[in-house]
């Protein structure tokens, strides 16, 4: 299991332009959770996955997390158009269209039997300072483990 996170770019779209953020940058010097999951708009992730973290996201910060992040293999017109659709106001959305990350923390499902073609298997993570100190992954279609309660849970058994 990588112990680390990946060094990668991440092409991201917050405005008119498009920005490239690196993990440094993202995970450096801080404690961020960040969950994969398989698809915008998809029911699961979009009922329950990212609106649970969009919901817990003030209990994750009392519980020292400096940011969330929900990481999906799509691009970055999609996650911003997403975001919007939830109105999310808390959750940063990181798009890894290119499969980069996903790739590197060898968390690749194929879904093509189902026309998505690769995806991100749904997982969560707490990572410190780059090095990751807890990961949730879930069994291929379920949605047990990765879930903001979860996390919420493991971070509170910490203090």
């Amino acid at each position: 299991m990588i112990k680390q996170v990946p060094n990668v770019k991440f092409i991201t779209r917050p405005e008119k332009e498009f920005v490239t953020v690196t993990s440094d940058a993202i995970f450096g010097d801080k404690n961020i959770v960040l969950f994969g999951l398989p698809g915008a708009f998809t029911p699961t992730c979009n009922d329950y996955h990212l609106p649970g973290y969009e919901l817990n996201y003030d209990e994750l910060k009392k519980l020292g997390v400096d940011e969330v992040y929900c990481l999906s293999v799509n691009d970055p017109f999609v996650m911003k158009a997403w975001a919007k659709s939830l109105d999310l106001k808390k959750v940063k959305m990181l798009p890894d269209a290119n499969l980069e990350f996903t790739k590197a923390m060898d968390m690749i499902v194929d879904r093509s039997a189902t026309g998505m073609g690769q995806r991100s298997k749904r997982y969560s993570m707490y990572v410190k300072n780059k090095v990751i100190d807890k990961i949730f992954i879930e069994q291929d279609g379920k949605f047990d483990v990765s879930d903001s309660n979860t996390m919420l849970s493991y971070l509170k058994s910490q203090k």
